[in-house]
Parts: structure tokens; C-alpha cells; sequence
């Protein structure tokens, strides 16, 4: 796969201040909460899990300012499940997605706690990982380049439509690995 958050968009990060860490984490997390609200609707006993996951997505874009009770809900996403160590593994396809859209809500809420760059960097390891797997697993997809992409949009200093580009591009994540399910 190669590098994962290219030198350029670090660089970006650490060069950009809070609200630009902010933006970025949210960008990723709004691309990958398809991939852990498609997956993980109608089980039992994550409607609360859900409607956090979702909650918190909403209130990152809101990158002027700092999450209250940011620390406090990293917490609640180290409590999911698929946070919590597997002797087997994770081996399933919905879990592996679910993982990694879990993880990257994990790094984007630090970033926004904290506005370090480190952290909006691991958030966009996470999505960029989950992507390279994808690509891996669809024949002929690009979802990679397209994260690669949509990262270097969110740091460029121009967000218009970012929003929306990151929905487009979390639903067109999900139908790929919807596709992936067993029947």
C-alpha cells in the first residue's frame, strides 16, 4: 500500500492550527460513519451506540471549537465492541469495517479534543487503511486514491463541499462492502 496520509497533508496539519486539525478529523470520521452505522443497524443493543456515533459525527463539524466532554467520549468509543481485543481476531467483513469506522471516530474525536495533529494523522491512517483493504478486496476500485484525495481537500484551505463529498464518498464506501457480505 505504500505511505498512508501523504507528507504534504501532515505537513498541512502541523503547519495549520486547530481548526485545520478539527476539519480534517471530521472530514474522515463523516467518510467512515457510513461503514459502522450501515453495519452495525438493527443489532441488538447498539441503537445507543448508533445514535452516539452519529451525534458525535455531527458535532465535529463544528471545528471552530473544541467538543465539551471530548476526553469523555473517547471513553464511550473505547467501551464498542469492536475496540475490544479478540483472542481470534477479527475476521468477519462487517466487523473489520465497523472496526476501522470505530477507530477512526476514536482518533477524530482526540484531534478535536486536543487540536494535535498527531492525532487527526492517525485519524486519517485509520480511514486510509480501511481503504486500501477495500481496494484490495473490490476489483478495480479506487477508494484509496479517492481517500488520498478527499484528505488533501480537506487541508487545502478551501472546504466548500467538502461536506458533501465526504457523504458521497462514505455511502459509495458502504455499497462496496454491502457487496462484500455474504447473502
Amino acid at each position: 500500500m505504500g505511505r498512508l496520509v501523504e507528507g504534504a497533508v501532515v505537513e498541512a496539519l502541523r503547519d495549520g492550527g486547530a481548526e485545520a486539525v478539527r476539519l480534517f478529523a471530521a472530514a474522515c470520521a463523516e467518510r467512515m460513519a457510513p461503514l459502522f452505522v450501515g453495519l452495525r443497524a438493527g443489532a441488538p443493543g447498539r441503537e445507543a451506540d448508533l445514535d452516539f456515533y452519529a451525534e458525535s459525527v455531527r458535532d465535529l463539524w463544528h471545528a471552530d471549537r473544541p467538543i465539551a466532554g471530548a476526553s469523555e467520549r473517547v471513553r464511550q468509543v473505547e467501551r464498542f465492541p469492536e475496540l475490544q481485543p479478540h483472542e481470534e481476531g477479527i475476521t468477519e467483513v462487517a466487523d473489520t469495517y465497523a472496526f476501522f469506522a470505530a477507530l477512526c471516530l476514536r482518533y477524530a474525536l482526540l484531534a478535536h479534543g486536543s487540536g494535535n495533529a498527531d492525532d487527526a494523522v492517525s485519524c486519517g491512517h485509520a480511514a486510509l487503511t480501511a481503504m486500501g483493504m477495500l481496494d484490495q478486496n473490490v476489483a478495480g476500485a479506487g477508494f484509496l486514491a479517492d481517500e488520498r484525495r478527499l484528505q488533501s481537500l480537506s487541508v487545502c484551505g478551501d472546504a466548500s463541499g467538502l461536506w458533501d463529498a465526504s457523504v458521497t464518498a462514505g455511502r459509495e464506501r458502504l455499497r462496496a462492502v454491502w457487496g462484500r457480505l455474504p447473502r
